[in-house]
């Protein structure tokens, strides 16, 4: 439907441009100027699909992001299911065995306690030692057993820190501002369509990562005819992508975006890397400037 509707304006356009040329055509050129005006709709319309295509690549590698996202949520739920089953048995056969070994020390000392209670002091002695024998090894036991929990508890807290990861994502369309006369001026996408966690400010056009880890940003641009679009990804003052986009007959869109490794509180954003008075972007029913960011993994 989308494409349908830009070659019909596209080719309502080029009819309406050729009525006004043709009033000053000279009649003996008509057919080499039918013919100029066939080249121009076929370039025209090559470049509609091209964008439709450049459109469509972005849509994919979104939807492959997320899908990608679900699939190590899966993964970390079943490593979590599995840890947690694993430890409640290996607690209750601990549990068990310390028990058994209380009741056989109980046991054993009672008897001794029992056979010698007549004897001699060297007797009660060696009972005494017996018991502190005991006494200490299973104070060692009871140690053991208690660092071995606290590292249980340990691994399941980091596991649960870890499935508890924030989401982080947004998308931002809509620039009010579309001259691009001021060099290292940043670009601000006002209008927010997705905002999973926090960090994207539309009234700054800054992204400030929340949590540290590795993100995915991209950002499409369209120009005005004649003049170019000149921009770029900066990470912390550091222009990590970069496009110039320039068409003198048509209205023309791109895409530049990367990867990169935040710490929690960097900052990136957009900016126009070569002022000009002449430069400007574009924007309309059939095209979209766009800022968008997501939290890959941690």
């Amino acid at each position: 439907m989308l494409h349908s509707a830009i070659n019909a304006f596209v080719l309502l356009f080029l009819i309406n441009r050729v009525n006004v040329t043709l009033a000053t055509e000279p009649v003996c050129s008509k057919f080499d100027y039918e013919e100029k005006l066939l080249e121009k709709v076929i370039r025209q319309e090559i470049k509609v699909e091209t964008m439709e295509s450049e459109i469509v690549k972005t849509q994919d590698s979104v939807l492959s992001t997320l899908n990608e996202i679900n699939k190590k949520v899966v993964d970390i739920n079943d490593r979590f299911e599995d840890l947690r089953n694993n430890i409640t048995e290996e607690m209750i056969a601990k549990t068990k065995d310390l028990e058994k070994k209380e009741e056989l020390f109980k046991n054993l000392i009672e008897e001794l306690q029992a056979n010698f209670t007549s004897d001699t002091e060297n007797q009660r002695k060696a009972i005494t030692d017996r018991q502190e024998f005991f006494k200490n090894l299973f104070d060692e036991l009871r140690t053991n057993f208690t660092n071995d929990m606290e590292n249980q508890r340990n691994a399941l807290t980091d596991l649960k820190e870890e499935i508890a990861s924030p989401s982080v994502a947004f998308y931002a369309h809509h620039v009010t501002d579309l001259v691009l006369d001021v060099t290292h001026e940043i670009i601000v996408f006002d209008t927010i369509i997705t905002k999973e966690g926090s960090g994207y400010d539309t009234s700054t056009g800054i992204f400030t990562a929340p949590v540290g880890g590795l993100y995915q940003f991209t950002v499409h641009v369209c120009a005005l005819t004649e003049t170019y679009s000149v921009v770029g990804l900066s990470l912390t003052g550091k222009v990590v992508a970069a496009a110039t986009n320039y068409d003198r007959d048509h209205y023309i869109c791109s895409s530049v975006g990367a990867v990169v490794r935040m710490n929690s509180g960097e900052q990136i954003w957009v900016k126009c890397t070569s002022g000009s008075s002449t430069y400007r972007l574009y924007q309309d029913n059939y095209r979209m400037n766009t800022f968008s960011g997501i939290l890959l993994n941690k």
